[in-house]
Formats: structure tokens, sequence, C-alpha cells
């Protein structure tokens, strides 16, 4: 390749990178404002779901935090009483 090859795929580049970047931090603004205007609104139906939506958190926090526990209940052969008595 050329020099000036070379220099258009580098300024290229940065051109695809810097439209990109835009690109992503424009998704997000309309992300943000499009959250504002559903809360804004529809915060009566928000907030009325709300007590369900912290009664569904509870079985999904309890599935996610209990999830690298694996307890093995009474899977070795002895009781307890007999482990305590050691």
């Amino acid at each position: 390749m050329t020099e000036s090859s070379e220099h258009r795929d580098a300024t290229s580049n940065e051109h695809d990178q810097h439209h990109a970047k835009r690109i992503f931090w424009g998704w997000w603004l309309f992300a943000a404002i499009a959250l504002f205007y559903l809360l804004a609104e529809h915060r009566a139906h928000f907030l009325g779901a709300l007590p369900y939506l912290l009664l569904l958190a509870c079985p999904v926090m309890h599935m996610f935090m209990h999830h690298g526990s694996h307890h093995r209940h009474g899977t070795s052969g002895t009781s307890d009483s007999e482990e305590s008595g050691k």
C-alpha cells in the first residue's frame, strides 16, 4: 500500500469510530428521554404495579442468591447428633 492509502484508511477508521461513538451516545440519550416521558406520563400505572414488582423480586432474589450454595442436607451417612459427639 502507498502512504496516501494508509492515511485514508487511518482517517476513515477514526471517522468510523467517532461516528459509532456518536450513535452510542445518541441511543443512550434517546433511552433517557423515553424513560423520562414514560415515567412522567404513566406514573400512576408504575406506582400501582410497584408492590407487585417488589413481591416478584423476592423469589427472583432468593433464586439467584442461593444459586451457588448447593447445600446437601442429609446425604452424609451420619446424623448431626453423632457428629457433635465426636
